[in-house]
């Protein structure tokens, strides 16, 4: 093989080495690019679920927390009826003590 031709076919093996090298280039590129992509939106994909999660949680809590306040709402209401009712009842007997108690500063000076 003449050396012209030699060195035609290394020049093209060169070259086609060198496609070779760029199309790998720029398929890493390309995934690379992708991948990025992808992180991107399973990152957000994750970060919105995990403030879906957050709102439940917040709501779950709330709704705990509204119960219990009802809850405690109920047990005070009963507890001002029962303390009402027993001034209530006891109502008569104090206003007889204050009347005798007046009675006696008022014979305890005469």
């Amino acid at each position: 093989m003449p050396r012209p031709e030699v060195l035609d076919r290394i020049k093209e093996a060169e070259q086609e080495a060198d496609d070779i090298v760029a199309e790998a280039e720029e398929e890493r590129d390309q995934r690379i690019a992708e991948a990025r992509e992808e992180a991107e939106e399973i990152r957000r994909e994750a970060e919105a679920e995990a403030s879906e999660r957050h709102e439940e949680r917040l709501a779950e809590a709330r709704e705990e927390i509204e119960g219990e306040r009802e809850e405690l709402l109920e047990e005070g209401d009963a507890e001002r009826e029962e303390l009402a009712s027993q001034a209530r009842e006891n109502e008569d007997g104090v206003v007889e003590h204050v009347v005798d108690l007046f009675e006696e500063a008022v014979h305890a000076q005469t």
